[in-house]
């Protein structure tokens, strides 16, 4: 996997992404890395032409731009993608005794693989906040050591385990941190491990179990990567990639990483939220056009992991839906709009791809089974733009390690890169082009 540039800055960035807070956290530092300035929602956006800005909210959403330096025609070119993946979630107080065991209370967020999280070592981050004499703060936190894990019931006491258990997350999903020692108390570890001093005063969290496995390369060619999160945070940190390293034109750039999406978006910093509407509007303000007339002319990528075929299943796939790994981006299509890709928005992905001497694969789900929806229908409640579906195929989804092609990466951030830098617009249903 030597000279795969984007491969390997999705696979560093995957390491420390742990929490949606995380993911942010790198992709901020990699933004001021290379000179785009922050901006705060709450303040006055003062703003310049051929300069790059982001803003961030909840510290668990984020949306990155450049302004070009004419304003002739001007259009948006998004791409967007999610920072979240399944997960258990630290109750608060979550603290309890059993067996001589003190055990951590979560609840499943997400559609997660539940068995999978099993006897494995487990620890969480997220975000803590606490206050001092200045006011109330937020701080990362991420517990850097095999801190939990969930056993399994042997199987002398559930003989037909093998045949179909439902996994119950209350009783079956409860991690086990450690042994029951009398005061035992987890505020106190919590604030221990985060460096809080004696003054600031811990007051609540937002913590994320993970595993802790690092991302492999698997396959006795190497060409597969086996990693945690892999849905979405492959497909956001490679459109990212192709976001940093796109030319410049006469169009707004623009990449969204939503929390949320994996419970539905419906929170103030998810796809369905005014976030995505206001950061446009105010763009339109700094150039005096509505955005009522920039809208039309503008494209969304929604960009998502989705299904390859299972070798071991291949009856679940559409007969006419042959995705492999390895063997380029996938385009999502659904008769009832699960999926935004149409004709005119999947034409554009097909010449990109062809410019770029990409692969791309059509996807469909069988059609007696009821797929998945993304962010593209989602944000377009809120502001509408032509939309494509797209995203990098993969197995085992929702699972706490998943596996997808290492060469599909690399293809993502070409793509995107392609994406950003052709000037184009969308006029009256058909693509412009400019030279």
């Amino acid at each position: 996997m030597e000279n795969l540039a984007c491969l390997q800055s999705v696979v560093e960035n995957l390491v420390s992404s742990h929490s949606p807070f995380h993911v942010v956290a790198n992709l901020e530092k990699d933004l001021l890395l290379r000179g785009y300035l922050a901006l705060k929602e709450g303040n006055e956006w003062n703003l310049e032409e051929g300069k790059g800005y982001f803003v961030k909210r909840n510290d668990s959403s984020i949306i990155a731009f450049r302004l070009p330096k004419e304003s002739a025609g001007l259009c948006f070119h998004i791409a967007a993608s999610h920072s979240d993946s399944p997960s258990f979630k630290i109750k608060p107080n979550p603290l309890t005794l059993s067996g001589g065991f003190a055990l951590l209370q979560t609840e499943p967020y997400g559609g997660g693989i539940y068995h999978t999280w099993m006897d494995r070592p487990l620890s969480f981050a997220g975000r803590i906040l606490y206050s001092d004499q200045s006011g109330i703060h937020s701080k990362l936190a991420d517990i850097d050591q095999d801190l939990l894990v969930i056993p399994s019931v042997c199987i002398h006491f559930e003989r037909d385990v093998n045949e179909g258990k439902k996994f119950n997350p209350a009783v079956d999903m409860v991690p086990v941190f450690g042994s029951a020692e009398e005061g035992l108390d987890f505020d106190a570890f919590l604030k221990a491990k985060a460096g809080l001093s004696d003054e600031q005063m811990l007051l609540s969290h937002d913590l994320f179990l993970y595993v802790r496995e690092k991302p492999h390369f698997v396959g006795w060619n190497s060409q597969y990567l086996l990693s945690p999160r892999e849905d979405d945070l492959s497909s956001a940190y490679s459109s990212f990639y192709g976001f940093l390293h796109s030319e410049n034109n006469s169009t707004i750039p623009m990449f969204c990483c939503f929390d949320n999406e994996e419970v539905g978006s419906l929170t103030r910093q998810g796809a369905r939220s005014t976030f995505l509407k206001d950061v446009v509007a105010r763009i339109c303000g700094f150039y005096q056009v509505d955005k009522e007339e920039i809208c039309p002319r503008s494209f969304l990528l929604s960009i998502d992991n989705g299904h390859a075929k299972h070798p071991n299943h291949p009856e679940l796939s559409s007969a006419g839906s042959d995705i492999r790994l390895n063997k380029g981006i996938m385009v999502k299509f659904n008769a009832n709009q699960s999926y935004t890709s149409d004709g005119l928005s999947s034409a554009l992905i097909r010449y990109l791809a062809r410019k770029e001497r990409l692969n791309l694969q059509d996807f469909t789900n069988r059609s007696d089974l009821r797929g998945g929806s993304t962010l593209g229908n989602l944000s377009n409640g809120e502001i509408s733009f032509l939309s494509a579906d797209i995203g990098l195929p993969q197995l085992a989804m929702h699972s706490c390690n998943e596996l997808l092609g290492a060469l599909d990466v690399e293809d993502m951030g070409d793509l995107c890169r392609s994406f950003y830098s052709t000037d184009f617009s969308i006029e009256e249903g058909d693509v412009r082009f400019k030279n």
